[in-house]
């Protein structure tokens, strides 16, 4: 999506990709070794081997030029291409991703991403054609993969990764043509291992009662529906094509199974809203948390609201956005009309929405504007404490740029725009025929289903809709599940060490890291009943970060019949380096645990300095003491005293700068070797 207006950040790249990227990536590594193995080495005959390419930009091969007379509101006039058979750039578009290459082994974090699940992008592309939404036009048309070809890429995935979690992702998944056949096979192989399956933000009207119930079947995961507005003629405006009947539908259906939080999208500032249609926001929320259900709980709507940003390439690039002042009105009156039980009320900041209305629609001459807000310490915006709107004022007042000239100006349908040599193969015409549409408050229906809308994309011959409305039932069923495994399960006791760099593995990275390594090397473990499963897994008194460890250990519930050397073996296969998994035998019984409890549990420690040596002293003295007291102060401020002679049950110098010692490890009176 940024590349589409590559303008404001032209000035800082050689070359930008416009459109998919699956195969020009590996054209441009192609030009670039031959031009490596050339004779002529100089970079302008690199850029212009690259410009050769379908979808690469090379924006030092164009020049901006600007009304200079019309004074201080200086127009945009247009880019002068500096070469005659290079005057625009045409996205690149692949035609069937069925065939294209997939990142079936991704790389894994040890640490938690954003997003920690599997993602599967099941499509490409949506027409139902809203007039606000840059990816529905951008990457038309649909290209869907075939329900064989997800199944395959999840099984080579989930062996890969060990996630349990799959997302099936696309811009608009409720319309991917086999959609139930898919969740069912997916669930029919995948829910006995409790994977569990996830669908981005639906349309109301596409999820169904029975999609529904697959989805939960393993645990119930996000709801999320996007109305954008909520009066019908608003939603007609901005072609959403979806009724208030089929939003109370969805909601009600959800409540019925039994999801607990519904989330809502809205927009404000959207061309032609008026003060009925934030009112109507209010009363279709109002009306949606009265909903009756059979099913008990206390239910929550949570209502997100963003102001609406024009986009390039989009049926309302002309159109203005509102300002700072009417974004955050528009928002206040939102949220003083939703105090109510039952809803929680989020928004995006207007300052951040107005900055991004700034870049979305810029020019080349934003460059200056970014170095000068970097250098104020403009870092990590993404993150509201990292925020600071006032440092990007001080940049836009010291370059001298006005924000309104590109936000809340109101463009003329025929000047000239920055993006204008980027050719997403949307044309012009459709873009202007639908703004039209859109004041009239007609719809336009998709042409995946409908007649075909003239959009441009099309050749009908290489590029044109891939949709799969069959499948191969057959093979589907072929698929056999999971068995559910034994009833019968042991409790094993696994050992292991973690040494080196593993050190710096916190506790959470390290249950995940072994949760991980266990699905990969197809373990079968018990799981806990009720709304939300979990593995029958269990650490003991986990250590800090930044301790090696010997002999650490944790529990694991598994079939009766699972060999502890196929453990061993198999983690120590999954695991990384620095951890070694190094005995795995029976749990005590409940009875001798209990009995190790009343003795209380000991731990070996070693303590090596990196430097000096141990006073034999200060260990003499301490030995014949009969009390030595440690103060620790937690973070709140509360002190606490123990009596070290207690906890420390021996201690041995081993060599001069090499300690070993023996602690007791109790409940409240627990220390650790460093105190």
């Amino acid at each position: 999506p940024c590349t589409c207006n590559p303008e404001p950040v032209a000035d800082f790249f050689d070359a930008i990709i416009i459109g998919d990227g699956e195969n020009v990536i590996i054209e441009i590594a192609q030009a670039w070794l031959k031009w490596k193995e050339g004779s002529e080495r100089d970079k302008t005959t690199l850029l212009k081997a690259l410009s050769d390419i379908e979808g690469v930009y090379i924006p030092a091969f164009f020049e901006a030029a600007y009304d200079i007379e019309s004074g201080a509101g200086l127009n945009f006039q247009r880019l002068l291409p500096k070469f005659s058979n290079y005057t625009k750039v045409t996205r690149t578009i692949i035609d069937d991703i069925d065939q294209a290459a997939f990142p079936d082994t991704p790389i894994l974090p040890f640490g938690k991403p954003v997003h920690d699940r599997l993602r599967l992008e099941i499509a490409r592309g949506c027409t139902r054609g809203c007039r606000f939404c840059q990816a529905g036009m951008i990457y038309r048309p649909v290209r869907e993969r075939s329900v064989e070809t997800i199944l395959d890429l999840a099984e080579k995935s989930l062996a890969a990764t060990g996630y349990e979690d799959i997302s099936l992702l696309s811009l608009s998944t409720g319309d991917y043509g086999c959609l139930l056949p898919l969740m069912e096979a997916l669930m029919d192989r995948y829910g006995p291992r409790h994977i569990a399956i996830s669908l981005p933000s639906l349309r109301a009207g596409t999820l169904t009662p029975k999609l529904m119930n697959l989805v939960k079947k393993v645990r119930k995961t996000g709801f999320t529906i996007a109305p954008e507005a909520g009066s019908q003629r608003l939603r007609d405006v901005i072609n959403k094509n979806i009724t208030e009947e089929e939003i109370f539908e969805t909601v009600t259906n959800a409540f019925d199974l039994g999801w607990q939080v519904i989330k809502l999208y809205f927009m404000v500032g959207l061309p032609t809203e008026t003060d009925e249609d934030l009112k109507e926001i209010v009363r279709l929320v109002k009306d949606l948390v009265k909903i009756k259900s059979p099913k008990r709980g206390r239910r929550k709507i949570n209502v997100s609201v963003g102001t609406f940003i024009p986009k390039p390439h989009v049926p309302f690039q002309w159109e203005s956005q509102v300002s700072l002042a009417e974004s955050n009105e528009k928002i206040r009156f939102i949220q003083d009309n939703l105090k109510i039980p039952g809803v929680h009320f989020k928004w995006q900041k207007p300052q951040v929405s107005i900055l991004e209305g700034l870049w979305a629609r810029g020019d080349r001459r934003l460059a200056p504007l970014l170095v000068a807000a970097y250098k104020l310490g403009c870092k990590f915006d993404g993150w509201s404490d990292k925020f600071h709107y006032d440092l990007w004022e001080q940049a836009l007042s010291e370059t001298g740029i006005d924000i309104d000239f590109y936000t809340t100006r109101k463009r003329d349908i025929d000047e000239p725009l920055p993006w204008d040599h980027i050719d997403t193969k949307v044309s012009k015409t459709f873009l202007k025929q639908e703004r039209e549409k859109a004041l009239r408050g007609e719809l336009t229906s998709d042409c995946r289903t409908e007649n075909c809308k003239n959009c441009g994309v099309c050749d009908f011959e290489k590029i044109e809709p891939k949709v799969f409305d069959t499948c191969k039932k057959e093979k589907l069923k072929s698929l056999q599940p999971d068995s559910e495994g034994e009833t019968c399960y042991k409790k094993l006791q696994i050992f292991f060490s973690k040494q080196g760099q593993a050190k710096y593995f916190g506790h959470l990275e390290l249950v995940k890291i072994f949760l991980q390594a266990i699905r990969r090397a197809e373990i079968p473990v018990k799981y806990s009943k009720g709304f939300h499963p979990m593995p029958k897994i269990s650490f003991e008194d986990p250590l800090p970060l930044g301790m090696e460890s010997l002999n650490e250990y944790f529990y694991l519930t598994v079939p009766v019949d699972i060999k502890s050397q196929r453990i061993i073996t198999d983690l120590n296969d999954q695991l990384p380096k620095g951890i070694s998994v190094h005995d795995c035998r029976l749990a005590p019984s409940p009875s001798s645990q209990k009995e190790d409890r009343q003795e209380f549990k000991k731990a070996v420690y070693r303590v090596t300095l990196k430097e000096g040596l141990f006073e034999e002293e200060k260990l003499e003295d301490f030995t014949k003491r009969s009390e030595f007291t440690f103060t620790r102060t937690n973070r709140k401020g509360r002190v606490k005293k123990i009596d070290l002679k207690e906890t420390v049950l021996k201690i041995d110098l081993l060599v001069p700068h090499g300690l070993e010692m023996i602690l007791r490890m109790e409940p409240g009176k627990t220390v650790r070797p460093f105190e």
